[in-house]
Formats: structure tokens, C-alpha cells, sequence
């Protein structure tokens, strides 16, 4: 249509093709909101929704073995990270170490705050 189309419309026809376009689009949109809500279900019970790259069919994400081993380990299971090297010891007590990471430990922070520098207490590896 025009616009020429609807300036010639009366109010009350204006007003049937505003309820016919609001149901249409309400229909459309409960059809792809199911769509989606199927399709969450299915990731949420972890089936595969599009097949792999390769060509594969769609499989559990999720194998037997990995969902019997969740079953005996611990929720809070976290991944293995490699051991990070301490970068800065302590003068006073030299097995208390940090590697820079997270927070910082009371007795850096004490000497910082005494007026020593971070680069004073650094483990300078033979490289």
C-alpha cells in the first residue's frame, strides 16, 4: 500500500488494519518465542541443536562419562591451572612469596606503605 492508499482510509478502517497488523505481529512473535524457549530446553539439557562443522551428526555435549564424574566431583571443581613463579619475597620471613597476583599480601603492603619501593622486594630469576 501507498500512502496515498491510507490517507484516503477512513479512521474506522484505519482502526480494523491496526488490530489485524497487532494480531498478526502478536502471532508472529509467540511462534518464534516458542521457537527459542524449544531451543533453550534443548542446550539446557545439552543436545547439540546445528551439526558440527564436519559434517557429524548432532550428539550429546555432555558424554555419559562427564555427567557420572560431575555426579562424584564437587561443584565447585575448578580447572587446573599451571603453578605461577613467586615474583616478590619477603626480607624478614623468605618463604612467605607472592606472584602478583590477587591481593596483596600484609606484609608488602606494610612495607609499602613504611616507604620502601615494590621493585625491593622482587626475585630477580637468573634468566
Amino acid at each position: 500500500m501507498n500512502r496515498n492508499a491510507f490517507k484516503s482510509m477512513s479512521t474506522d478502517e484505519l482502526w480494523t488494519l491496526h488490530e489485524e497488523i497487532a494480531n498478526r505481529l502478536a502471532a508472529a512473535l509467540t511462534a518464534e518465542k516458542n521457537v527459542l524457549e524449544n531451543r533453550l530446553k534443548r542446550l539446557r539439557r545439552g543436545i547439540e541443536i546445528q551439526p558440527a562443522a564436519n559434517g557429524a551428526k548432532p550428539r550429546d555435549l555432555k558424554s555419559r562419562e562427564a555427567k557420572s564424574a560431575r555426579a562424584t566431583k564437587p561443584s565447585t571443581a575448578r580447572r587446573p591451572y599451571p603453578a605461577v613463579v613467586p615474583k616478590y619475597r619477603n626480607p624478614d620471613r623468605p618463604s612467605e612469596t607472592w606472584a602478583g597476583r590477587g591481593k596483596k599480601p600484609r606484609w608488602l603492603a606494610a612495607q609499602l606503605k613504611s616507604g620502601k619501593r615494590i621493585d625491593d622486594f622482587r626475585i630477580w630469576h637468573a634468566a
